[in-house]
């Protein structure tokens, strides 16, 4: 992923202040545009379950719910920092919500100053995912943060 994709999000966004039809839509251009990827989306964090709670999202059904400090997204919600894993079956803990998935690239995101959940790919190939890949998604994370209300 190059960095053409910041701006491609900058303008999908633009004017369109709802977070979830951004999300939505963010979801829908990355899985449109990435190769080699299998699922990606996002998780937002319930306080009064403590657990990770399934957003918008593009690819096969998911797991709907993950405790906010286990597999991959947990660790990097609870953690507030992106995880990038070359094998999910390496990963300690790694929950597989879809058993084709062999690497993933997670990334928090803030809202009112604090961790509201996390940004999640997978992809159906061993080390998917570039050191450029994670600053490129980690700049249109922090695009939507800046963007929106929700």
């Amino acid at each position: 992923m190059d960095s053409s994709l910041i701006q491609q999000v900058e303008a999908m966004i633009a004017g369109e202040g709802n977070y979830i039809a951004n999300l939505a839509n963010v979801s829908a251009l990355i899985n449109q545009l990435a190769s080699n990827i299998n699922w990606v989306g996002f998780y937002f964090y319930e306080a009064e379950s403590d657990q990770l709670v399934l957003g918008p999202f593009q690819g096969k059904p998911a797991c709907i719910r993950i405790n906010a400090n286990q597999g991959v997204c947990g660790i990097a919600f609870a953690h507030n920092e992106s995880q990038r894993v070359a094998d999910v079956h390496q990963f300690p803990g790694h929950i597989a919500c879809d058993a084709a998935s062999q690497s993933e690239l997670v990334i928090p995101f803030r809202l009112n100053n604090g961790v509201r959940g996390v940004f999640d790919l997978d992809a159906p190939i061993p080390n998917r995912f570039s050191q450029q890949d994670q600053a490129v998604l980690q700049e249109c994370v922090r695009v939507l943060e800046h963007h929106n209300h929700y």
